[in-house]
């Protein structure tokens, strides 16, 4: 583990987890498995590193200069660190590299905004007063990642404490920690002093619950399923910790009759296909107007029966495996509640068999029709390749399907009416819409949830401010003692 800039073994002595690789079924890397010793030294460090040492003395404009260092380290070993994440999570390199090649930017952006953290001079109603207000970090910060996006997760979280000047205690999947115990080299390389940012790895009942819950974090940021992320809630409120948090989704995109039906068929099929559908904004639930529905469901079957499953290093590989033996029993379970439900499987709807190799966690692209909204498969989120078909007749009951849900992360709307696209899109109760694209994402822009899908928001100026606390300072500026009503005579 990487603890005060050092790499150190389990404090508990000779305790590894061995992480397999999805697509061979087979150990290829071991990590640390970690423990309460081991977070409270990773959370001393960070707490000493916050108020003593460099970090607290360096200005905000160095502090950006280090974390563009770290931007450029990532963009170097960019394909390396694809590689890698390939090989852990099953994602296809393709997106990993694309992934990579946008991440340094995340970095860069909050590099900008170190020193562009300003406090203010309010007039208050007092005579001989100065008030101010100045901004200053909330302190450290436990980081626990998801296994789908390791070093996106990494960037949208640490970039932003970093820049506000917190320090950083990582716990990421037990599922996919490689990539971020290399990242750390990237960040001690960059010049970030030792304890400012520290990785424990581990299980999430031995690490993550030891960490939400150490008495000197400040903030928890977590990625992860709303189950996981309602036990971390109540755990970080005992002792009143800040909460940042990205959760499940079960977004829908819908498809209005005057879309252009070619690129929307794209836009659904990528929405919920790629990455095998391991993404909290997929676009799960897909409801187009009755008036197109049965055309566009052929464009769909056409569009999914051409994927290419395989292995994630191949370049004519769409579609990955699934990335844990849990989550790949997860969805085959889903998509036997789906049939039980009445549902219509109309495309695959069972495991797959890829080029012979039988080890692999993949599951076929399927869809189900027939669907209606208040089904298993339409309101749980099932983190795999399932796409559940829900028609409507009006804009009116396209919003109140969309929005009868528990989960707000994502939306898409798919129409050539400028007045629907803004309609639809404030009518839906979503952290982000897309229209007439999906899983379109930026650095200067916000992602997070409404209702269950979420606390807070990461990216854009909207990302720093959840690491940040406001101290009011007032100041008089009287001359001589003032009045004190406690001592008139």
């Amino acid at each position: 583990m990487f603890i005060d800039g050092a790499w150190v073994p389990p404090a508990s002595g000779d305790a590894w987890l061995e992480t397999v690789d999805p697509y061979r079924g087979t150990p290829w890397a071991r990590i640390a498995r970690g423990g309460a010793q081991d977070v409270d030294l990773a959370v001393k460090a960070a707490s000493k590193a916050l108020t003593r040492g460099a970090w607290p003395q360096m200005s905000a404009t160095k502090r950006g200069h280090i974390l563009r260092a770290i931007g450029d380290g990532i963009a170097r070993n960019a394909d390396r660190l694809a590689e890698i994440e390939a090989r852990d999570n099953g994602k296809i390199l393709s997106e990993m590299r694309g992934q990579m090649s946008s991440i340094p930017e995340y970095w860069y952006y909050d590099a900008g905004l170190a020193d562009k953290i300003e406090g203010a001079l309010p007039q208050v109603d007092k005579p001989d007063t100065l008030a101010m207000t100045v901004r200053e970090p909330v302190g450290v910060v436990a980081a626990l990642t998801s296994w789908n996006s390791p070093l996106m997760f990494v960037a949208m979280k640490c970039a932003p404490a970093l820049a506000a000047g917190c320090t950083v205690v990582i716990k990421p999947s037990e599922f996919a920690s490689v990539s971020t115990l290399e990242f750390c080299k990237i960040a001690k390389e960059a010049g970030l002093p030792d304890g400012v940012l520290n990785v424990v790895t581990g299980l999430g009942a031995d690490v993550g619950a030891a960490l939400v819950q150490h008495p000197l974090v400040d903030k928890v940021s977590f990625t992860g399923s709303d189950s996981t992320g309602r036990l971390i809630y109540k755990q970080a409120a005992d002792s009143m910790k800040r909460v940042t948090m990205e959760l499940g989704g079960k977004s829908p995109n819908i498809v209005f009759e005057d879309a252009d039906l070619e690129a929307a068929a794209v836009g659904a099929v990528a929405g919920i296909f790629g990455a095998a559908g391991q993404m909290c904004t997929a676009g799960s639930r897909l409801l187009v107007q009755n008036s197109v529905r049965a055309a566009f469901t052929e464009k769909l079957i056409a569009l999914s029966g051409a994927i290419r499953m395989g292995d994630p290093m191949a370049s004519a590989t769409n579609v990955g495996p699934i990335a844990t033996p849990p989550q790949y029993q997860k969805v085959l379970d889903y998509i036997e509640i789906g049939k039980a439900e009445g549902a219509n499987c109309i495309l695959g709807g069972h495991p797959a068999t890829v080029d012979g190799h039988t080890e692999g966690q993949f599951i076929a692209p399927t869809i189900f029709t027939d669907v209606t909204n208040d089904m298993r498969i339409a309101q749980e989120e099932v983190f795999g390749p399932l796409l559940s078909i829900i028609g409507f007749d009006t804009e009116e009951e396209a919003i109140e399907i969309g929005n009868d849900v528990i989960f707000g992360l994502a939306a898409g709307v798919w129409t050539g009416d400028l007045g629907r696209q803004i309609r639809v899109s404030r009518a839906l109760r979503a952290g982000t819409i897309w229209v007439n694209t999906y899983r379109s994402y930026s650095p200067l822009m916000p992602i997070g949830g409404m209702k269950q899908s979420g606390l807070g928001r990461e990216g854009g100026l909207a990302g720093i401010e959840d690491y940040l606390e406001t101290k009011s300072i007032l100041l008089s500026t009287a001359k001589g003692p003032t009045a004190n009503p406690f001592l008139q005579q």
